[in-house]
């Protein structure tokens, strides 16, 4: 059974607009054919786009925490005192 669309489903789009070096968009994550043909998507096509670009976001955002975890712990040994 399919389920009814109510609600147009709405471009993730927040006005960012910059494409990172693996070309998806900084702000909403999509690729540039995601966001060239957004208006000719289906909704389910939509909704796979969306959640594609959450779990792309999930992943970018822990793997920026990681590189500056990993920074800071390189610059805390920079600073302990040598023992030579």
């Amino acid at each position: 059974m399919q389920q009814l669309e109510f609600f147009e489903i709405p471009s993730p789009c927040i006005g960012v607009c910059e494409a990172n070096n693996r070309g998806y968009c900084k702000g909403c994550f999509r690729s540039r054919e995601e966001r060239l043909y957004w208006l000719k998507l289906t909704a389910a096509d939509k909704r796979q786009v969306v959640h594609l670009c959450q779990q792309r976001k999930v992943r970018i955002l822990k793997a920026k925490e990681e590189a500056l975890q990993a920074a800071s712990s390189e610059v805390a040994e920079l600073l302990q005192p040598s023992l030579f």
